[in-house]
């Protein structure tokens, strides 16, 4: 099973950590449906240091999603420590993660995130001074490079095993790419060959197929999933039973889908208030309701809605309709 440091995992499926997404609410849900490593979304270092109230909340873990890694980002050393201190000292996240992955321009031009991929030596010395400055694991996110031209990953990998890294997570896309193309698994493999730390191999990963299909081409430690999990809390459960004999549990009907929407829902308002909930939810419902026929219209439906109640009437109405359109045929 997947270690990393003195934290074992009960599996090797490990839910990305997704911006806007990987909240308490989506994280509970995941952990549920059996991931053994949840992660939480990226947080600024310095929004933690000046203790923006929206950020501070985002350091909260709730004891169930355990065990949990928390991502930080920055491209300032002094920065970046004392944000990976507070989350050592003040949270009970079980590891630090630092972002190198992140292509989003605000993130880049902070010096942080992916740019950092274009210079193995910061990578060093950034994660060196931040794990003997703290007690949990440091772990890093990466891509495999800047662009085509400046593909640094085994490099890049290798810097962060010398400085104390206890595990590294690789994307196989370049930062160019953004999300789109094929993601490099040759390149992931060669990475696991090159370090002795635990590696965890991400994208392309849609099916519980090809999960073990990435285990088994590259050897890697464990399987990162983002957005194939998206809306499709399945996905997570349907993949640690097959890779631990070989099944494949049915996928969900309508009303399955919804009644975990409706718990996203509910836990989100627990999180955030109703207002601020239900409209965040929007974007989630979209996810769930992928792949149902006619769900464009119940989407624009929901995008105008403002409360808990509203959705839930919309949602479960029109599964009644599918489940009645279904009894005719």
């Amino acid at each position: 099973m997947l270690q990393i440091g003195n934290i074992k995992m009960e599996n090797q499926v490990v839910v990305a950590p997704m911006a806007g997404v990987s909240n308490p609410a989506f994280r509970l849900i995941a952990k549920e449906f059996g991931s053994g490593l949840v992660c939480a979304e990226m947080i600024s270092d310095k929004a933690i240091l000046h203790e923006n109230e929206k950020s501070m909340k985002m350091l909260y873990v709730d004891e169930r999603e355990k065990p949990l890694s928390l991502q930080i980002f920055g491209g300032d050393k002094e920065s970046l420590v004392a944000a990976a201190q507070v989350v050592d000292q003040q949270t009970n996240a079980d590891i630090i993660d630092i972002n190198m992955g992140c292509p989003v321009p605000k993130v880049t031009k902070c010096d942080a995130g992916a740019r950092w991929l274009l210079d193995p030596d910061k990578i060093y010395d950034m994660v060196d001074v931040v794990a003997h400055n703290v007690q949990k694991p440091v772990t890093v996110k990466m891509r495999t490079g800047w662009d085509d031209d400046h593909v640094y990953v085994l490099d890049n990998a290798q810097a962060v095993e010398s400085a104390g890294g206890q595990a590294v997570s690789v994307h196989g896309r370049t930062r160019y790419q953004m999300y789109e193309g094929l993601a490099d698994w040759e390149l992931i493999r060669k990475v696991k060959e090159t370090v002795n730390i635990p590696v965890i191999g991400n994208g392309d990963v849609n099916t519980p197929q090809d999960a073990k299909r990435l285990l088994e081409e590259t050897g890697v430690d464990g399987v990162m999933i983002g957005r194939a999990a998206l809306g499709n809390p399945w996905m997570l459960y349907r993949t640690v039973r097959y890779l631990e004999d070989g099944s494949l549990p049915d996928e969900p009907n309508a009303k399955e889908k919804m009644d975990v929407c409706m718990l996203h829902m509910d836990r989100l308002i627990d999180l955030k208030g109703e207002k601020i909930a239900v409209r965040e939810m929007r974007k989630h419902a979209g996810w769930y309701l992928k792949g149902m026929r006619g769900n464009g219209k119940v989407r624009g439906k929901i995008n105008e809605l403002d409360y808990r109640d509203d959705v839930a009437d919309v949602l479960y109405r029109f599964v009644e309709d599918l489940e009645e359109a279904a009894a005719v045929q």
